[in-house]
């Protein structure tokens, strides 16, 4: 198999900022990628991540910042001279193309002999699995075939990059599953170095080396899976990281690394995840996970124990996922291994560690229109 991807040692963003009629849709965005390394841009419906991949794809000109590579400056390039491969969210197959033409499209156009195109498409094909499926149209195709052969289209270029935009956005979940499977398969068969875009916490997760959160086009951290799941930077991150559970509180005490809170009636012991003192307005981070419902009668011993009423139980499957309503009325969200009756009382229990208490300030990125900001780009890009 001599498909490879193009050699490189580093990709580098410096300050990349990109505005839309004055407003910023992504700023300071400093990254550096190495080669082999698959990177998940994450973050929430306008955030700046499509907006970053179209920079870096040299489909949206910058307007602060230089993109390079191994030192040599890349964003003053066009697009067809970057040598990247992209994967699209809607595919942007050619419908009348069989897939052995859709993936030769790109060799075709550099002109390649016919022999050399013959043999990558092949290659190309064979690695994504579709070799039956070469002389149909992509229209005869299931939605995860169509996406095996935007992949391969991709790849067969032997890129120095292969972006992706929500690739298994229009994807099932059993399908969703297969795929991502497969992207990280090639990625790592092929050495690729891999920016993927996606929304799914839990996909970038599975899939990448590290991931970069954004909000508000700005970059809240940069980590590996582990890093930003187990240790988020702030509320915004924990909240995107599937901490469900915020409650917004006030520190009572502080003893070392673990903070007590209280208002609305609950007190709770939570650990310092930035730096708290006592009368400070904060926001506690909670995993539905790590909030368990005590089996059995009597008060366990522990400082986080606090009773709750069951409002809505949801099978699923191994286990039940459970929205309680405190006394003072905050909803919280827990997972269970038996189903609690509706309007029945459970005591819940918390390990202080898995209350992350971080500092709680409103501040205006939550305010912003990201939604006309991400209009005035798609605009830009489809001009």
């Amino acid at each position: 198999m001599s498909l490879s991807a193009g050699t490189f040692e580093s990709l580098e963003l410096k300050d990349v900022g990109r505005s839309f009629g004055g407003r910023e849709a992504l700023a300071e965005l400093n990254l550096t990628i190495r080669a082999g390394e698959f990177i998940a841009l994450l973050g929430p419906s306008g955030c700046g991540k499509s907006t970053a991949l179209n920079c870096l794809a040299g489909l949206l000109p910058l307007t602060h910042g230089e993109i390079t590579i191994d030192g040599k400056r890349i964003d003053v390039l066009p697009s067809e001279k970057r040598d990247f491969g992209m994967v699209f969210q809607n595919y942007a197959l050619f419908p009348h193309l069989s897939v052995e033409r859709n993936v030769a499209f790109g060799l075709q156009v550099r002109n390649l002999p016919k022999s050399e195109v013959h043999r990558r498409v092949a290659e190309a094909i064979s690695l994504v699995k579709l070799e039956e499926h070469a002389k149909k149209l992509p229209g005869q195709l299931s939605g995860g075939q169509q996406q095996r052969v935007a992949i391969a289209r991709a790849v067969v270029l032997e890129p120095r990059v292969v972006l992706m935009d929500e690739p298994l956005s229009n994807l099932d979940a059993k399908l969703r599953l297969e795929m991502r499977t497969e992207i990280r398969r090639l990625h790592q068969s092929l050495g690729l170095t891999t920016v993927y875009v996606t929304h799914d916490q839990e996909e970038a997760l599975s899939l990448a080396d590290r991931l970069v959160v954004l909000r508000a086009g700005r970059v809240q951290q940069i980590g590996t899976p582990e890093e930003l799941h187990n240790n988020p930077a702030n509320w915004h991150v924990a909240d995107f990281m599937g901490y469900r559970n915020l409650l917004d509180l006030e520190v009572v005490g502080v003893d070392g690394p673990q903070v007590r809170v209280a208002g609305g009636g609950l007190e709770l012991t939570g650990t310092a995840a930035q730096p708290a003192s006592v009368g400070d307005k904060v926001r506690v981070a909670i995993r539905p996970h790590d909030l368990f419902v005590v089996e059995g009668a009597g008060r366990p011993p522990g400082s986080n124990v606090f009773t709750a009423v069951v409002t809505v139980v949801e099978y699923q499957g191994r286990e039940f996922a459970v929205e309680v309503t405190t006394a003072s009325g905050a909803r919280l969200f827990v997972h269970a291994a038996t189903a609690p009756p509706i309007g029945s009382e459970v005591t819940l229990t918390l390990d202080p560690k898995r209350a992350l208490v971080y500092r709680f300030v409103l501040d205006s990125p939550d305010s912003t229109d990201t939604g006309s900001i991400e209009e005035s780009r798609l605009a830009e890009v489809h001009a």
